[in-house]
């Protein structure tokens, strides 16, 4: 008799094999329940599309006798089913028992351990400080005024001049503030915050997390949120802007990390994100303690902007600073003069023009910054392009916010 086979998990990573010589389909695992990385060779890439809860093995061996030509495919069928269940990436008990342990073992956590280091940025300390020290200069002497940054998340391998903008307009005086980080959660719930109260470590040590205003807006806006998100464990938005914070101030910096899920009413339907009665709660909480505990805070915002190529699912390829990358500067630019007079209508109308197909994926942490402090005014320090791939380009930049305007 026929089995129904088990859907291929959809919250993978799907990307071109980067390996000359073994060519294909890479499939990973974002959220890191599995440490394993497959590639399906190109024949077999066709056979995934029969993971999709519905179709049945012998489905399956139907297709892999066409491709071989072969009649006796139920090793090779077997093969690919065990490889994907053992992998972790069909939804099956194998994933859910991964999935279960991986949360439990976040929730009993202590602290957030860093989950780049030794891969985005030295796993040590001494070579750690040695590298920040080349990417970001001595803090600025006068850089009185600032209430926050805007500074990427993409890998300071091809950030770092903007990381270096950003953060090197921090100056001493800022030691002492909470720093309020705002990330983009890659893999989050649209129109919810990851809030957690562990303290973030790296090589350089560990971070204070301020529990008692964590605990305030849980207590204010507690449908709006996910506490001790599992998100939190390997999102890198947040964990970058700690090291560079942890750099210029100590290991010990105080931080509130906040995780700012896609805004999905509000950028598929009409009007705003606050549309969504959670979101305008969590937007009303963090406003509401922006304005009481305003010189206390200083605000970071981890984001990218436009993301376009192949890698995202453009037709085409994309290099930086060329072709039709001199357009999207251009639209990235007008978003950026929203930013910088702290008119969040008109950003996030510009976002939603074509259900954002500059796919910035820093938009919902731009748009909580900017309706929780309204006062902000923003000037631009460092816009750039890179291509991640030879076929597909990110684009970011730095900015200073203030009180006033320029």
């Amino acid at each position: 008799m026929s089995q129904k086979l088990a859907r291929l998990r959809m919250n993978l990573d799907f990307l071109p094999s980067p390996i000359a010589e073994r060519p294909g389909l890479l499939i990973r695992d974002p959220y890191r329940y599995s440490d394993v990385t497959l590639i399906v060779p190109p024949p077999l890439v066709e056979c995934l599309r029969h993971f999709d809860g519905t179709a049945t093995d012998l489905d399956l061996r139907e297709t892999l006798a066409r491709i071989t030509g072969e009649l006796e495919v139920g090793d090779l069928a077997r093969h690919l089913q065990e490889s994907l269940s053992a992998a972790g990436f069909v939804e099956d008990d194998t994933y859910e028992e991964m999935r279960r342990a991986r949360h439990q073992e976040f929730s009993l956590a202590p602290v957030r351990e860093a989950a780049h280091a030794g891969m985005a940025y030295p796993g040590e300390e001494d070579p750690l400080r040695a590298w920040c020290s080349e990417k970001i200069p001595a803090t600025a002497a006068d850089a009185d005024g600032l209430i926050g940054i805007a500074a990427p998340h993409v890998s300071p391998e091809g950030g770092w001049e903007s990381y270096q903008a950003a953060y090197g307009a921090l100056g001493p005086q800022y030691k002492d503030r909470v720093f309020v980080v705002l990330g983009t959660s890659h893999y989050g719930e649209p129109d919810r915050f990851g809030l957690t109260r562990k303290p973030f470590t790296t090589p350089y040590g560990r971070t204070r997390t301020e529990r008692s205003l964590v605990d305030r807006l849980a207590e204010q806006a507690p449908d709006s949120i996910t506490m001790e998100d599992y998100c939190h464990a390997t999102e890198h938005s947040i964990e970058f802007q700690v090291v560079f914070l942890q750099h210029l101030y100590g290991p010990d910096v105080r931080i509130l990390p906040i995780l700012c899920g896609a805004y999905g009413q509000g950028m598929f339907g009409p009007g705003l994100p606050e549309i969504d009665d959670k979101v305008n709660r969590f937007l009303g909480a963090l406003g509401e303690l922006a304005a009481r505990e305003k010189n206390h805070l200083f605000w970071v915002l981890g984001i990218d902007m436009a993301h376009m190529g192949r890698r995202y699912g453009d037709p085409f390829a994309a290099r930086a600073e060329e072709g039709y990358m001199g357009q999207v500067a251009a639209r990235d630019n007008h978003r950026i003069q929203a930013i910088t007079q702290g008119d969040a209508a008109g950003f996030w109308e510009q976002v939603k023009e074509n259900r954002d197909d500059l796919k910035w994926c820093g938009s919902a942490p731009v748009y909580t910054f900017l309706r929780a402090v309204p006062e902000a005014r923003a000037r631009l320090l460092h816009y750039q392009q890179w291509n991640i791939d030879e076929q597909s380009v990110v684009s970011f930049g730095a900015l200073a916010f203030s009180n006033r305007p320029d």
